[in-house]
């Protein structure tokens, strides 16, 4: 059972994030995340009402953290895979994994094999994966803005798992509320800020709706996987979500990536599978 919740966590989380890429091909980023997160909010808020009193501890803490850091690092993979090609920006956006790592690093974890490996075959696909990005994109364009946003969704996402298990130990459920309406709240904010707040297109609705719903459903998947099984395993399970997401650039987009930007993928890939076993 802890394989199939594994699998399935990441699967839901790469189809969220290739739904997301697309969407906001019609629609802006920010309106994309802002409405899935509040999506999110509300159903999370539901649970939390039926969940009791509030816990103690500082879960609204790191949660919020999360959700300001999470937020940005989200807008800039949705505008990534937007911009980019989905078959590298989402490869190179899960390497925010060595972010954990190096915060546990310097908190005196050991280094294993397992760490220093993954870490080289993290940084050597990336720079293979985006070198050709950084010339020029699918049409010709120069094309390095996704990359930038890929190694910005990869610091905010990582630097979000960190805040995600600090206020874990306090609450999952708890921790994952405050970091949605948080995250909610810094899109309403920065929409205000910009004069740019109303109803998403109608036809963009349903894909927003499934983003929020998917993304929420792969977080408990994650946390069924984890409470039946090794934490160590379910981690290298659910890394493996720019699979799904890759997939379905290359089925659905017909995506095609050059030889060498192949080779730096898989070698990103197997640096975040390889991290998340060390």
């Amino acid at each position: 059972m802890t394989l199939v919740l594994g699998l399935l966590a990441a699967v839901v989380w790469g189809s969220s994030d290739f739904v997301a890429g697309l969407t906001s091909r019609r629609t802006p980023a920010g309106v994309v995340l802002g409405w899935s997160l509040a999506v999110a909010a509300v159903l999370t808020s539901v649970a939390v009402l039926s969940a009791g009193p509030l816990p103690p501890g500082r879960w609204w803490l790191w949660g919020s953290l999360s959700g300001v850091v999470g937020t940005l690092g989200l807008c800039a993979l949705y505008a990534g895979l937007s911009a980019g090609r989905m078959g590298v920006v989402a490869p190179i956006a899960a390497c925010g994994v060595v972010v954990p790592v190096v915060v546990g690093l310097l908190g005196g974890d050991p280094v294993g094999a397992l760490v220093v490996i993954g870490l080289l075959c993290a940084v050597v696909g990336i720079v293979l994966a985006s070198g050709p990005e950084l010339r020029t994109g699918p049409k010709g364009e120069r094309a390095g803005l996704p990359v930038l946003l890929a190694l910005l969704a990869a610091l905010g996402l990582g630097a979000s798992l960190v805040l995600v298990e600090r206020g874990s130990h306090s609450s999952v459920l708890h921790t994952l509320w405050s970091l949605k309406v948080v995250g909610a709240l810094v899109v309403l904010l920065g929409a205000l800020a910009v004069r740019r707040v109303g109803a998403p297109p109608r036809a963009t609705l349903p894909g927003i709706l499934l983003v929020g719903v998917a993304d929420l459903g792969a977080n408990v998947l994650y946390a069924l996987a984890a409470t039946r099984g090794p934490l160590s395993v379910v981690s290298v399970l659910a890394s493996l979500y720019p699979v799904a997401t890759v997939a379905l650039a290359t089925l659905v987009l017909h995506e095609r990536l050059r030889p060498v930007q192949g080779i730096g993928v898989v070698l990103a890939l197997l640096g975040v599978v390889l991290l998340a076993a060390g």
